[in-house]
């Protein structure tokens, strides 16, 4: 199965991914790298429509009867000030492509050059999906997944199997990562505001202090990860800010915080607002002080389809060169969870880390780097899945 690139197509795909690594855009602002998908798929024939504002469905249809593979690859870049040191950086102040989605698109369009230029071979159909805003737009629970799918990207043609790569600095350039199971955590987000009583600094018996309620409270939260979930299982409560007080003599009414919650498990992700709720309102009643708790819900777990990995892992030690290990879940979320809930999903983990490239700092640094050359090991593993699965010697059948 070993896909040869031509020099002429990875030449293209490494001058896409610098494109758009160089004109960034956030979560459904995407509409340079939409036109820049448009184009480069009419130059190769492949038939396309838009869809969730800023988003692209292609569909290359192979010359023989089989099964319809998804792909999928996210567009957006996040709002981070560039300091990688890359000749082509971003030329957009304050947004980057700190996570790899420029070098997913153009993996994918590379993709599409392959599979179109088989079309005569290929069994099945493969539907491509360009996918914007799965950093969020800026809110967990605004991604671009759920418009994608209630605008039909799965349904014409049906879709029964989809994948999706990742750039993955755990693993070294030439690896990619199957791992059947939860592959990455929910994401929600929590509001708590704590109401006491104001007065002076100096005389704090006659106030409601909401400060040392607060301590009290974020340090009681953390038996939910420590003594509340089987320590085989995996959870996070984290409070990321904290605002409130007037001045050093001055005791807080009201302090407010904001965190994130994060867990493998839908059972355990589903009982945490209700643990929450029981540990904040305890504390606030021995505090003498009150509490309010907003949950906002966000992605829920990635979870790649047992066999669908099992088998394409399989696969592609069969049928390529490529080094296929087997990395642990990580607790950083995903919106192709909402692809992989409705169809079978594996989401593949592409290795790019390589110190002599500069490739060694984590997705949402302003230093992340990419090394190149895991760009074909990528379009190789999304033109096998396509193949595979097209041909039905992939699926989701244990």
């Amino acid at each position: 199965m070993t896909v040869s690139l031509h020099n002429e197509v990875l030449s293209r795909v490494i001058d896409l991914r610098r494109d758009i690594h160089r004109h960034p855009e956030l979560g459904f602002e995407e509409t340079r790298t939409q036109g820049v998908i448009e184009r480069e798929l009419d130059a190769i024939g492949v038939e396309h429509r838009r869809c969730a504002r800023t988003g692209v469905v292609a569909v290359i249809r192979g010359a023989h009867p089989g099964h319809v593979a998804g792909l999928r690859a996210d567009m957006d870049a996040l709002p981070i000030t560039e300091r990688s040191g890359e000749p082509f950086s971003s030329e957009v102040e304050g947004q980057m492509h700190a996570c790899g989605h420029d070098a997913h698109t153009a993996m994918l369009l590379g993709a599409a050059h392959v599979l179109q230029g088989m079309r005569d071979d290929l069994r099945g159909t493969a539907v491509l999906l360009f996918q914007p805003a799965e950093e969020g737009a800026g809110v967990p629970s605004l991604g671009g997944a759920e418009p994608m799918i209630a605008e039909g990207a799965l349904d014409d043609p049906k879709v029964e199997a989809i994948a999706m790569l990742h750039v993955d600095h755990r693993l070294e350039t030439g690896q990619i990562g199957i791992t059947p199971g939860p592959v990455n955590a929910s994401a929600d987000e929590f509001m708590i505001s704590v109401h006491g009583r104001g007065g002076h600094g100096a005389y704090p018996h006659t106030a409601a202090d909401a400060i040392p309620a607060t301590a009290a409270m974020i340090l009681a939260l953390q038996n939910i990860a420590s003594r509340e979930t089987d320590p085989l299982k995996s959870v996070v409560v984290t409070v990321g800010t904290i605002n409130g007080g007037y001045r050093s003599n001055v005791i807080a009414d009201e302090i407010k915080m904001t965190g994130t919650l994060r867990a493998h498990d839908p059972e355990i992700r589903n009982g945490l607002e209700a643990r929450l709720r029981r540990i904040l309102d305890g504390v606030a009643s021995a505090y003498g002080v009150s509490v309010k708790l907003d949950v906002h819900y966000g992605y829920p777990p990635v979870v790649n389809n047992t066999a669908l990995a099992e088998n394409f892992a399989r696969y592609m030690k069969a049928n390529s060169q490529l080094s296929v290990q087997r990395p642990a879940a990580t607790m950083g979320a995903e919106d192709f969870a909402y692809y992989a809930e409705r169809i079978p999903g594996v989401q593949v983990r592409l290795g790019i880390l390589n110190p002599q490239a500069g490739s060694t700092h984590s997705g949402h640094s302003p230093l992340f780097r990419i090394d190149e050359k895991a760009l074909p090991v990528g379009v190789e593993t999304l033109v096998g899945f396509a193949r595979s699965v097209g041909a039905g010697e992939v699926s989701a059948d244990p």
